[in-house]
């Protein structure tokens, strides 16, 4: 039984023309999911399952709604209970399937039955688009990229403009990580531990490294200053102590060592974060034991003790910013932005996709920057302004990003919301015409003092372009809103006004039909065999379901067909006075404990004999 909601007034939901009729109540039910009214949608689902005693597809049809109406009224666990009974009633409905294993994918520890249920919606209905956009969806959380874009490609081979599968599509070929990385979904432990263990190493690396770099700052003001050496290297030799103190502190709150390398391995940014605390502390001690006794000229080189010093106290005092850069460059380089931006601004009408289009040119404008940073910078240190040359193809590469990525239909609504991405993009602009000018002023032989304006008006660009993303960034987390980084896309869950494939009614037989297959002496079973099609003389069918299920008992090669390929088909004629027939098209699974067939009817075609009739066709 499907409890209602509290508070819920059942007066609010609107009556059906006939109250007992369970369907008009799913209708109803659906109508509400459409405006967006869970609880509403609740309490007419719970009156289509009261009005069906039967328990026949109606109620299955009202599971389905009352489990979709529980996860977006975020009771997961409810909404499990409903789909796993909606199955039970029809275990052949790929739309029953679909919701089991949207239902699922919520749980935590679940994945995996969520993913054999959203394959068994990919075999039952293969022509349906939403039970391959499940499949890509649970591919994406996993980080599976290369199966999720083939999974979306399949669905919108069915559906061209399904929001969802387009979005998901771009994050897909963008190589979206979502924000629980570390964490495994197909893992039989609560997210919330792993969680907990990330953030326990997340902090003994940050803390170890801050302790370290001040530890080493103060070690060699003491021993470069007073020239206490001896001291110093005493002191910091005690450092470690109170390392190994936050180390044992850190490590009691990791729970899940089985779990930390595989954690390292999918997140690579935890791995990176760790990796350096222990490159750090190498160095640290490293840079203790060869402590100089006055300030080493930064000389590098093999020969050069000082050098070598200077890298060791880089590794522990710039660890943090070097991180950060190297993080930014690495994630606006990752994944086919161009590509992501076509497929988001399909669908950008819908708010999710105008998010990830807004992140998304900022990875494009954090890609231009870098491409002219390594132009500027091959210019001064190779003393040639002739490399400043390519810094002009930087706004023909906006163009044609531009051009490829169907911006022109949205570039100005975005922009309109972000204001410092428009103020970026000009930046760039600038920087790289002016930097151009640099090569244009050397190749032309014009004054020399052009060339210098010209330089310093391109790195002051690109300096302005740094502080324009740290302060978007210091804004959006200010705030609490998205911000221009990776970790504020987001996936496309219920997104735009289509409501999921899992709401579609179940097909009702005629009671002509229901009639013919149960008094008929002639029924046929059409399946796949690997010779090619069959079919196979059933005799009849043992009863037909209050939903219309067909129950047949059949042979055992039909049996496994079924378990090979469920797609069947089921044709008999009129018993009575032999003017038509009947052919259901639909899902057979075995019931071993009935030994019955139990075919879910999918699609009815009813016709008539030539005759005075001439053989139409009619829906069943």
């Amino acid at each position: 039984m499907v409890s209602g909601p509290v508070g819920q007034d059942s007066a609010e939901v609107p009556s059906p023309l006939d109250p007992g009729d369970p369907r008009e109540w799913c209708a109803a039910a659906v109508a509400w999911l459409g405006r967006d009214q869970p609880e509403a949608a609740l309490e007419a689902a719970r009156q289509a399952v009261d009005r069906d005693p039967r328990a026949g597809a109606e109620a299955g049809w009202g599971y389905r709604l009352a489990s979709l109406a529980f996860e977006r009224l975020g009771r997961d666990a409810e909404a499990v209970a409903a789909a796993e009974e909606a199955v039970r009633l029809a275990p052949g409905s790929w739309a029953a399937r679909l919701r089991l294993g949207t239902a699922l994918r919520r749980v935590p520890g679940r994945w995996r039955e969520s993913w054999v249920q959203a394959v068994r919606a990919v075999r039952y209905a293969p022509e349906e688009p939403d039970p391959h956009v499940l499949v890509g969806d649970l591919a994406l959380l996993r980080g599976e990229h290369r199966r999720a874009e083939s999974a979306y490609r399949d669905a919108l081979r069915r559906l061209d403009d399904h929001p969802g599968a387009r979005v998901n599509l771009g994050l897909a070929l963008l190589r979206w990580e979502r924000p629980r990385g570390h964490h495994d979904p197909a893992w039989p432990v609560d997210p919330r531990e792993t969680g907990r263990a990330r953030r326990a190493m997340e902090v003994w690396s940050r803390q170890v490294r801050v302790l370290l770099a001040a530890s080493l700052a103060v070690v060699a003001a003491v021993a470069f200053g007073p020239g206490m050496v001896a001291e110093a290297r005493l002191g910091g030799a005690a450092v470690l102590a109170a390392v190994l103190a936050v180390t044992l502190r850190q490590a009691h709150r990791v729970r899940l060592w089985p779990y930390v390398p595989g954690m390292l391995a999918r997140d690579p940014w935890l791995g990176m974060s760790v990796s350096i605390a222990l490159i750090a502390v190498a160095a640290y001690v490293a840079a203790i034991a060869t402590l100089p006794r006055a300030v080493p000229p930064f000389v590098f080189g093999p020969a050069s003790p000082g050098g070598v010093w200077a890298v060791l106290a880089g590794l522990v005092l710039l660890n943090g910013a070097a991180v950060i850069v190297l993080r930014v460059l690495i994630e606006a380089w990752r994944g086919r932005p161009v590509r992501a931006l076509a497929e988001f601004t399909v669908a950008h009408r819908d708010r999710t996709a105008r998010r990830n289009i807004d992140v998304t040119l900022w990875l494009v404008a954090g890609r231009a920057w870098s491409a002219l940073a390594l132009t500027a910078g091959a210019a001064l240190l190779l003393d040639g302004p002739g490399w400043a040359s390519a810094a002009p193809a930087v706004p023909l590469a906006l163009g044609w990003a531009h051009a490829r990525g169907g911006l022109a239909s949205c570039l100005r609504q975005v922009l309109a919301t972000d204001r410092w991405l428009k103020v970026a993009l000009v930046l760039l602009v600038a920087a790289s015409l002016a930097l151009g000018a640099v090569a244009a002023v050397s190749a032309l032989g014009l004054a020399e003092v052009l060339g210098e304006w010209s330089w310093w008006a391109g790195l002051g660009a690109l300096a302005a372009l740094v502080a324009v993303f740290a302060a978007r960034s210091a804004r959006a987390w200010w705030r609490g809103v998205p911000g221009p980084w990776r970790a504020s896309l987001m996936m496309c869950e219920n997104c735009g006004s289509r409501l999921p494939g899992d709401v579609r009614p179940p097909v009702r037989l005629s009671g002509q039909v229901r009639r013919a297959f149960t008094h008929a002496r002639g029924v046929v079973l059409a399946y796949a065999d690997p010779t090619g099609p069959r079919a196979l003389a059933v005799g009849s069918v043992s009863s037909v379901g209050p939903g219309g299920e067909l129950r047949l008992i059949a042979a055992d090669d039909a049996w496994q067909a079924a378990e090979r390929d469920p797609r069947v088909a089921v044709f008999v004629a009129d018993p009575l006075e032999r003017r038509f027939w009947a052919e259901v098209r639909g899902v057979a699974v075995g019931d071993a404990e009935a030994a019955v067939l139990r075919v879910t009817p999918e699609h009815v075609v009813v016709g008539e004999y030539p005759g005075r009739h001439q053989g139409r066709l009619r829906p069943g």
